[in-house]
């Protein structure tokens, strides 16, 4: 099956690619009923998927190898988890350690015994390890300190945690990095595109990560069944529940964004029909209506839940906090009988409440309608071979009439100005992963990425006014190939409206912090704890339901607990 780009791309969007694409708004972003956790699950518990172990080799220290499999309509695809005995020494969420709590991979089918010794060579050493076409996702993660060791004592003398104990961390393992799409040997993205049930964006990682969420369940009772012998509990489905998969996240996340604007085209623009598709909707009825108001409510209580160390965050926190009640008392007064219920209320909302705040409400609102809004989610996704080309025909004037219709915002800024070009995007040749420097302070500015998008295409718009205006690209361009990146943007903005940041990635007040925020937000995160500008904890599917539930009992407001 071939992805069909259903959005229209002239449709009359509410809100332009100028309102939205701007770092403080996109790093303003909640999940959302399009966000691929919950496409995901949707999926999973409507084709009721079923899940089991295959193999269980932990020795009496729980140490060993799991294999934790998932039985699609179509396929198999398996979990293989190695328990690793590590001195809390050596346990670090940084991207330069070399030991883990646990690796993982997820791969194809069931693995035989030989493949899972294969495996137990190459998957503990993650990056220095090599894999294969059968393995899609590679992956490790650490206990928390503050959780694990607390709620294995209790379990051992045959006692639960405490609800807020659990609620206060929220994650009993988090993963330091889940890399697929034909890394380190990986099945590449474009092996795996035509599956029926990775359609839409990370599918595959996802599915890694909430597999591994029943595994950590698993493995936290055995351990605490080694302690506690005969007086051991296991942990309660209650706690299981509020319990999900913890995630550090810095930079090697931040240019993604940048790398791909077909794909971030496709995301934002999706996000921005839904929420037009509903504005539009001349009438709502009272279930729908009611379904807003009570999901309002749980954020509300949600949001005192939200637990953060950094003093802006908390600042944001209590803010959304406040402006949250004010739009329940709002709400509770609210004629939702006029015309155009939902264009009313948020114009209100947009008005009078912090970028947090508004963000939230675009959410909220789209809630009630699934049936109108859900298919969107499978044109979140890019085929592989269909990238863009430039066209060398077309002439320079044509050009420079582009950067002024969709760049003003990139010509406009003085990238002389030292705060305006602080800052520079590298990889580490270590890690292979991206950093960032500062220009002025720091040596290495040579060996820039191209992710400094604005002063690039300014710098080409200002060569272009150079030339003569009807001579082509193609022309121009063999005499300046340092620019065709910037032209290959330029050419393709037109077409993929949502496809930049409208902001400058470069300047001394940028916050990389903003770019993973609208990443994380997609893919469904929630409780956003940063620990600088550069790095953030989020916490995965706390509060969905576990792995081989009810079918019938899923509930796709799970990201809205109803007691917080």
């Amino acid at each position: 099956m071939k992805y069909k780009h259903k959005i229209e791309e002239k449709i009359n969007f509410y809100r332009s690619p100028d309102k939205v694409m701007k770092l403080a708004r996109i790093g303003s972003f909640h999940q959302t009923r399009l966000s691929f956790m919950r496409q995901l699950l949707r999926r999973i518990f409507s084709e009721k998927w079923n899940f089991l172990y295959h193999d269980w080799s932990l020795d009496g220290n729980g140490f060993g190898h799991v294999v934790f499999s998932v039985e699609t309509p179509s396929r198999v695809y398996s979990l293989v988890a190695f328990s690793h005995d590590l001195p809390p020494n050596k346990r670090s969420d940084r991207v330069i350690a070399t030991e883990w709590d646990l690796t993982f991979a997820l791969v194809k089918g069931v693995p035989s015994s030989k493949e899972i010794k294969k495996l137990a060579k190459e998957v503990p050493f993650q990056e220095a390890g090599r894999l294969s076409e059968n393995e899609l996702v590679l992956g490790r993660a650490n206990r928390s300190v503050r959780l694990w060791e607390s709620v294995v004592e209790k379990l051992s003398s045959g006692s639960q945690p405490s609800m807020d104990e659990v609620k206060d961390v929220g994650y009993l393992m988090r993963t330091t990095a889940v890399y697929g799409s034909g890394k380190f040997g990986l099945a590449d993205r474009s092996t795996i595109e035509t599956y029926e049930e990775f359609f839409a964006p990370f599918q595959v990682e996802l599915l890694a990560v909430f597999l591994l969420r029943n595994v950590v369940f698993d493995l936290v009772d055995y351990f605490a069944k080694i302690k506690g012998g005969s007086r051991a509990v296991t942990l309660s489905n209650e706690l299981k529940k509020v319990i999900g998969i913890g995630n550090s996240t810095g930079l090697g996340m931040a240019s993604f964004l940048v790398h791909h604007p077909e794909l971030l085209n496709r995301w934002i623009s999706a996000r921005e029909c839904a929420v037009t598709k509903v504005l539009e909707l001349e009438s709502i009825s009272q279930r729908e209506f009611d379904l807003f108001k009570e999901l309002l409510k749980r954020s509300r209580d949600n949001v005192k839940n939200w637990k953060s160390v950094s003093p802006s965050q908390i600042k944001r926190i209590d803010v959304l906090g406040s402006e949250l009640a004010e739009l329940i008392n709002f709400s509770a007064e609210f004629d939702f009988k006029i015309s155009r219920p939902w264009l009313t209320l948020f114009t209100w909302v947009e008005k009078k409440f912090s970028l947090e705040t508004q963000e939230l409400s675009a959410s909220l609102i789209l809630e009630p309608y699934g049936k109108l809004i859900d298919e969107l989610g499978l044109e979140m996704s890019f085929q592989s071979g269909n990238m863009p080309v430039i066209n060398g025909r077309r002439t320079c004037a044509e050009i420079r009439l582009e950067i002024e219709d969709n760049f003003s915002w990139a010509i406009e800024v003085d990238y002389e100005d030292k705060d305006q070009s602080a800052r520079f995007w590298y990889y580490s040749q270590t890690k292979l992963e991206p950093r960032l420097g500062e220009r002025y302070e720091e040596e290495g500015s040579h060996l820039e990425e191209p992710l400094a998008v604005g002063r690039d295409i300014k710098y080409f718009y200002c060569q272009l006014l150079e030339v003569r205006g009807d001579r082509l690209l193609a022309d121009y361009l063999m005499e300046y190939p340092e620019h065709r990146l910037a032209a290959k943007r330029v050419l393709t903005s037109k077409s993929m409206p949502y496809g930049e940041i409208r902001d400058n990635l470069i300047s001394k007040n940028m916050k990389p912090l903003d770019m993973l925020r609208c990443k994380l937000s997609f893919f469904g995160a929630t409780k956003f704890d940063p620990r600088s500008d550069r790095w953030v904890r989020i916490c995965m599917y706390q509060n969905a339901p576990l792995a081989g539930s009810d079918c019938s009992l899923y509930d796709d407001f799970w990201p809205y607990p109803d007691k917080a």
